[in-house]
């Protein structure tokens, strides 16, 4: 699934980046070498790094 259309992002690399140490939307956006743009992914992205957060 897409989590950002501005950077096409896709969730399991937001997942990835999570379980490489990221710990926000942003971190995770900067370890892929892309930052927000736009803004409408960040919730939708919070909460995929608050999965993975749980479940680490």
């Amino acid at each position: 699934m897409v989590v950002c259309v501005c950077n096409a992002i896709r969730e399991t690399e937001v997942r990835d980046a999570v379980r490489k140490g990221a710990t926000c939307p942003r971190s995770a956006y900067e370890a892929l070498g892309r930052r927000p743009r736009c803004g409408q992914c960040l919730p939708f992205a919070r909460s995929i790094v608050e999965e993975e957060s749980v479940a680490a």
